[in-house]
């Protein structure tokens, strides 16, 4: 089975997800403001949709673990997210605003299968030795489709209407359901063999992420570096306005970030042992921390170079922490691992961009110098684990 799915198919399934998945957001809200009339209900379905994806993903991640087929679940799972989506574009103005909201919570849930629950499936795919540059690969799909999909939503929105724009990512998402459905199955699974509870397997997904100290410092460093990413993002209006002459131009900047992420992962994916991962975890992100200090600044040209280098810290801190959870996790729980890592990455994100949404109003140079400080904090957590302890633990494994 391996051997019948390529990698090429796991690519393009995965960057028609996730730029579906991007696009989605601004999607949504541009279409509560054009269907419903207020920026708040807006930002609440993009809030909506966010947040319940740190409660989904460890459960859908034990779920993934548990199935002999996991692409076909993974399928599932991207048809309700798609049809949630729909939902929520058809409820807009019909629907009481709350029950819309109710169905984006419920949508949300599913978000990490986008992200974590198909990368989980990889090291079946490209197995052994192929495992580095398939790696690199996969985390240059969130590049693109962090670079795609904004930009789509802003273009068939402005050419189509708002409604169009939510169509199109869901389109994007249901594209990708051959590449889910025919993912490789698990060897060995057998039909009932499963004894555990799923509250036990979430236990033992939780000891695995804190107990391995090599995933806990990457997990940990990760998620840190979120907060830093998601206080830069709510900066990103207010520097286009007063550094680039135009609030919608802060849009240019996050397309910059997303392009030299790309690169980025371009060359780790041509040279994918060169640096350790555990280095580049930490490493990546004093890179974060000396473009988001740099950002200060206040010229249009530093800025730009500032958001590039922090693209140089995102892009290859992702490849590295995937390579670290690849490495660490047990086969029987790596789905969770990763959902429940990207639902941890989505809470420090949204935590970030919450904090740092009223500084920034109050000084936008005082927000982007916490946001250093997060990321400078980011890598000092790396070593808040003992390397003794980590010695000690790599002896055990051995």
């Amino acid at each position: 089975m391996t051997k019948r799915y390529s990698l090429r198919s796991y690519l393009t399934g995965a960057v028609a997800a996730r730029a579906g998945d991007e696009m989605s957001g601004p999607a949504l809200m541009l279409a509560g403001f054009a269907l419903a009339g207020s920026a708040v209900e807006a930002s609440s379905l993009l809030a909506g949709i966010t947040i319940s994806a740190a409660v989904g993903g460890p459960v859908l991640g034990v779920l993934l673990d548990r199935a002999g087929r996991p692409g076909r679940l993974l399928a599932g799972a991207l048809v309700l997210y798609a049809a949630g989506l729909g939902m929520i574009l058809v409820g807009l103005g019909r629907l009481p605003f709350a029950v819309t909201i109710l169905i984006a919570l419920v949508t949300g849930l599913l978000g990490p299968a986008l992200s974590g629950g198909w990368t989980a499936q990889l090291p079946r795919v490209a197995p052994g030795d192929h495992l580095p540059r398939a790696n690199a690969l996969d985390a240059m799909t969130f590049s693109v489709a962090s670079l795609a999909g904004p930009a789509l939503a802003g273009g068939v929105a402005e050419a189509l209407g708002a409604p169009s724009a939510v169509v199109v990512s869901v389109v994007l998402i249901a594209l990708a359901l051959p590449a889910a459905w025919m993912l490789p199955a698990r060897p060995g699974r057998a039909r009932g063999a499963q004894t555990t509870s799923v509250i036990s397997d979430l236990a033992a997904g939780m000891r695995i992420i804190v107990g391995r100290p090599s995933l806990a410092r990457a997990t940990l460093t990760s998620v840190v570096s979120c907060v830093a990413q998601g206080m830069l993002t709510a900066c990103i209006p207010l520097l286009g306005e007063r550094v680039l002459g135009g609030a919608g131009r802060g849009a240019v900047l996050l397309s910059c970030t997303a392009v030299s992420a790309l690169a980025a992962n371009a060359v780790l994916a041509r040279f994918p042992r060169v640096v350790a991962p555990d280095t580049i975890i930490w490493a990546s992100a004093l890179v974060q921390a000396a473009a988001l200090a740099l950002a200060t600044a206040g010229s249009p040209v530093v800025l730009i170079v500032a958001v590039l280098i922090a693209g140089v810290g995102e892009g290859p801190q992702l490849a590295a922490l995937f390579a670290i959870r690849h490495r660490e996790a047990p086969e029987h729980l790596r789905g969770q691992i990763f959902t429940t890592g990207a639902s941890l990455k989505i809470t420090g994100f949204a935590l970030g961009a919450a904090v740092a949404g009223p500084v920034a109003t109050w000084s936008l140079p005082g927000a982007l110098v916490l946001a250093a400080s997060a990321a400078v904090l980011a890598a000092l957590a790396f070593f808040m684990i003992p390397l003794a302890t980590v010695n000690s633990s790599e002896r055990h494994a051995r």
